[in-house]
């Protein structure tokens, strides 16, 4: 258990931040909406109701896709787009998707290379793009749960001023939505542009976002 423990740390330390966090903002969420419910003279809810409700889902969901989208888009561009000097970055003239042999493919692969590797065919592209494929599944799927999560909110508050409901794809040209979307998207966007600058210039000893502390800033990649 010790071993376990020590070398899935990073994992675990992330999950354990998450779900506290998802607790916590499921609380404060909750208390927030009773709030408004009260001034608005409507029915509070449990907490139990709280959390399936499609105020809490939109607030996850709203977040979640943005966060996927960060990292498939991350994952895609810097297969070709270059930052001199980023650890985020591949050298220059590494663009693109690179050898067989610099990716360890087919003939080019060890012994211990995972089996999809070696056999070529649909089975090597599609496990040599499965990364951006996994990552941008998420995004889709929720980024879909945002829009169905807020359609429903936002139904609910034209049911309360008496106002028709509109369909899905109505709702996906309203403000409502896109308001919500781009306001996570700037975000990180900035994010990890900021990093992709800042760790040019600024160090972290010991981590592996960082080149080592001694590299020079015209340096690219974690190798310095």
């Amino acid at each position: 258990m010790r071993r376990f423990l020590r070398e899935n740390a990073l994992s675990l330390a992330f999950a354990a931040l998450f779900l506290g966090a998802l607790a916590f903002q499921a609380l404060a969420g909750w208390k927030d909406f009773n709030e408004t419910e009260r001034m608005h003279g409507g029915e509070e809810v449990g907490l139990d109701r709280y959390v399936v409700s499609s105020h809490f889902g939109v607030a996850v969901l709203e977040n979640w896709q943005s966060e996927w989208l960060q990292f498939t888009l991350f994952i895609l561009l810097t297969v070709w787009l270059i930052q001199r000097g980023s650890p985020e970055s591949k050298e220059p003239g590494r663009e693109g998707t690179e050898s067989e042999r610099a990716q360890q493919l087919r003939g080019w692969a060890g012994p211990r290379a995972p089996e999809w590797a070696r056999t070529g065919g649909l089975r090597t592209f599609v496990y040599a793009n499965s990364l951006l494929l996994a990552m941008a599944a998420i995004w889709i799927a929720s980024w879909f749960g945002q829009s169905v999560t807020g359609l429903a909110e936002y139904n609910d508050e034209l049911e309360e001023h008496d106002l028709s409901a509109v369909s899905w794809l109505t709702y996906l040209g309203r403000p409502d939505f896109w308001e919500r979307t781009l306001q996570n998207w700037q975000s990180e966007f900035l994010a990890v542009g900021t990093m992709v600058v800042f760790s040019i210039y600024l160090r972290q000893r010991g981590s592996p976002e960082s080149k080592p502390v001694g590299a020079p800033h015209a340096a690219t990649g974690v190798e310095g």
